[in-house]
């Protein structure tokens, strides 16, 4: 068994099949966290989640990238030209906290945290939104807090600083006694190291099964002990090898749990084994479905 522990399901790429993507990795024993990134993904992640009787879990969030201004980003998926609009959204702290409570399948708060990384691309005001960012991640702190459920924390800083975000969210809450994972980490190892040991989990993606310019992610997984690593897939997004370029999807989650396995020199079942269990911690589940 496998636990995408990060995935969107929920996100326009899977307009037309979802339920066929989501059966698809059932039926091959992989279960999934649908992750939200605004109010309308993360209101769709926990109605996907209520269809299934089990394996199939939400997280409710809003990604940074829609704190500061509209954006359109095109994405080659299978050859195709897909455009996701980051419309900006107002938080609002009750809202968000009714849906997390309307369900008892959603099992974390997220994704949530910081992105430098259009500040540069749309010249954007670096110090005004950079606090905007931080000062909302500090809410959905509190609100993971109050709920009682983890964080599902994204971290992106800019090209030509890619750590100082790591940073940030490290000081945002280290004093704050919230758990949960940093997503498709990419920080350094001693950053990671000090994730570890607030308690936090740290998300690989297929990105370490990438030939070039993986190398130093690969070391920080051989690094890392095993009983702090989940992985993921990011679906749609960063398809791991063999599949990249094509629409990624849960079921490649596998793909991660192998190169893990080969970069530990372990056997793959020792990963599958030891991600699920890491996950289930995290996110509390199994939960029990009425």
């Amino acid at each position: 068994m496998l636990i995408d522990s990060h995935t969107h399901i929920n996100f326009i790429s899977f307009k037309t099949d979802a339920d066929e993507v989501i059966q698809r990795s059932l039926d091959n024993n992989i279960w999934l966290v649908n992750i939200g990134a605004q109010y309308s993904t993360s209101r769709r992640a926990v109605e996907i989640a209520n269809k299934y009787s089990q394996g199939v879990y939400a997280a409710i969030g809003l990604h940074p990238v829609h704190l500061s201004s509209d954006i359109i980003e095109t994405v080659s998926i299978d050859g195709k030209e897909i455009q996701f609009a980051t419309k900006k959204e107002i938080f609002n702290y009750d809202k968000y906290k009714k849906l997390a409570e309307s369900s008892d399948r959603v099992v974390a708060i997220g994704e949530v945290g910081v992105d430098y990384f259009y500040f540069d691309r749309y010249n954007l005001p670096v110090a005004e939104n950079r606090e905007i960012q931080l000062n909302i991640f500090k809410e959905f702190i509190r609100l993971s807090q109050e709920l009682n459920l983890p964080l599902a924390v994204h971290c992106r800083g800019t090209k030509a600083d890619p750590f100082s975000a790591y940073d940030d969210i490290y000081e945002a809450f280290k004093d704050s006694q919230t758990r949960g994972v940093i997503h498709c980490f990419g920080g350094s190892l001693e950053q990671a190291k000090k994730f570890i040991d607030l308690g936090f989990y740290v998300g690989f993606t297929g990105v370490i099964t990438f030939k070039k310019k993986a190398e130093e992610l690969q070391e920080i997984v051989k690094q890392l002990p095993l009983d702090r690593i989940l992985i993921e897939t990011d679906a749609p997004f960063i398809s791991p090898e063999p599949y990249r370029g094509r629409r990624n999807e849960p079921l490649y989650v596998k793909y991660v749990a192998r190169k893990i396995a080969e970069l530990k020199n372990i056997s793959y079942e020792e990963v599958t084994e030891a991600t699920t269990a890491n996950a289930k911690t995290i996110f509390n589940i199994p939960r029990i479905y009425k």
